[in-house]
């Protein structure tokens, strides 16, 4: 690609300064993901040990990075300052599935966790697609993937239970998180989620992590750029032009459909291309 022409700048942080950063260009594609997490605002929220599943990723990832070796043998800039969610010895409950749960999973396995539970909201999915699903949609169906197979081979069970909703976060009384109470959950003939009397029960938790998926972008650059907004805090572009409200600046990617695939990513990043092509073989039309 760098043969093709492309200048990759490495090393550099865009931020509020990215009208300085992108003046000289005629054209900027904003592809910067959607990585504001959702939140999980239930009693006991404020308790130390309930953390999102990036920040426990991003500090292990960044440990890695820091090893004295890597660094010197293969020239890795680390900005690791000592920061880390240990799940060593404790009973970790994931909340959340998706890819991102799962790397939840194997990195608590990783550090040694005493037990691994996996919360999943939605019934477990059946193991052949339903007449409600049929083919060309995606394939609702039951699947295992590295963590849950892992955490199988350790403890004997795949941790995933279904249909569970948390209801509070209990404290040990000194500030940290001891446990999750939680309730069952069935889908009623309304097709919302309903509580299924009696089926209270706690599970023990020394650290939460919270994988329930991203809202939106951080609205850093969006804001620098005086971006308009869509509904869901997204940059507003269609997929006819992904010109955003910013003359010269296009939106792709998650960043403007929200979290989503990265077959989606794929197909956006093409689409813009095109059309940041068409916009500057015609810079004289209109924004």
């Amino acid at each position: 690609m760098a043969e093709e022409g492309i200048n990759f700048v490495t090393g550099v942080e865009v931020g509020a300064d990215v009208l300085e950063m992108t003046g000289e260009f005629d054209a900027v594609v904003l592809a910067i993901g959607s990585t504001v997490p959702n939140n999980l605002p239930i009693p006991g929220r404020e308790l130390n040990g309930i953390v999102y599943a990036m920040e426990f990723l991003t500090y292990n990832q960044q440990r890695l990075f820091a090893n004295p070796e890597a660094i010197t043998n293969i020239g890795l800039v680390s900005k690791y300052d000592g920061a880390f969610i240990s799940a060593e010895g404790k009973n970790v409950v994931v909340i959340g599935g998706g890819d991102t749960g799962t790397d939840c999973i194997g990195t608590s396995l990783r550090h040694g966790c005493k037990t691994l539970t996996n919360f999943e909201l939605f019934p477990k999915p059946p193991a052949e697609r339903a007449e409600s699903n049929p083919w060309p949609a995606w394939p609702r169906i039951y699947r295992t993937d590295y963590g849950h197979e892992e955490a199988a081979h350790k403890f004997g069970a795949d941790p995933r239970t279904y249909s569970i909703l948390s209801k509070e976060f209990i404290g040990d009384g000194a500030g940290n998180v001891k446990a999750v109470k939680t309730v069952q959950v069935a889908i009623g003939a309304n097709g919302r989620f309903q509580e299924v009397e009696g089926s209270e029960k706690e599970w023990p938790a020394d650290l939460v992590v919270l994988a329930m998926g991203f809202r939106h972008p951080e609205h850093t650059i969006t804001s620098a750029l005086s971006l308009d907004l869509d509904s869901r805090n997204n940059a507003k572009a269609n997929t006819k032009t992904y010109r955003t409200t910013a003359p010269g600046v296009f939106a792709a990617g998650d960043c403007r459909r929200g979290q989503s695939l990265v077959v989606w990513a794929i197909n956006e990043g093409r689409a813009v291309a095109d059309q940041v092509s068409l916009y500057l073989n015609d810079k004289e039309g209109s924004w």
